[in-house]
């Protein structure tokens, strides 16, 4: 573990993912996924942690691999069609990384999710953590609507809300 990241972890306390997220900015990020998704059927999932735990920091687990935790433990790989798509937000690293289901392979390369979280992170860096997440809702949605656009009788196969960890 790098000595600078542990102490990053370290002092990222809780309250800091509440002032940063807060019950109002969970709420507009649910909206703007629940919008998102009567323009497509696919599935969007996001979900906040302000820090790694300490096995989580001695196994020095990336942001990525939390995220593909995440993308198994919170069900979005379980959509009919394979379209989940998992916004994840590390506070302590001030990293987001995005997984998607197999769905989108081939219909969106690795470079274009990358942009997304380049987005979401340049914002969060300008502390706008609503606006950026909304940006990232709006990026992950334009793929799905265009790789599964929408029946209009499409049922919501997993959860809105904001998942805090």
């Amino acid at each position: 573990m790098e000595l600078r990241r542990g102490i990053r972890h370290l002092l990222s306390f809780r309250w800091r993912l509440g002032r940063d997220f807060d019950a109002a900015t969970r709420a507009t990020i649910q909206e703007a996924v629940e919008a998102s998704e009567r323009t497509h059927r696919g599935e969007i999932r996001f979900a906040v942690e302000s820090r790694l735990d300490t096995a989580s920091l001695w196994a020095d687990k990336s942001a990525r691999e939390r995220a593909l935790e995440l993308f198994a433990s919170l069900g979005v790989w379980d959509t009919e069609e394979n379209s989940g798509i998992l916004i994840y937000v590390l506070l302590a690293d001030r990293r987001v990384e995005i997984v998607a289901d197999r769905g989108y392979a081939g219909g969106v390369t690795d470079e274009q999710w990358r942009e997304i979280c380049h987005t979401i992170e340049a914002t969060y860096h300008e502390g706008r953590f609503r606006d950026g997440s909304l940006e990232g809702v709006k990026g992950c949605a334009r793929h799905a609507a265009r790789l599964f656009p929408s029946r209009g009788t499409d049922a919501n196969e997993l959860p809105d809300e904001v998942v805090v960890l």
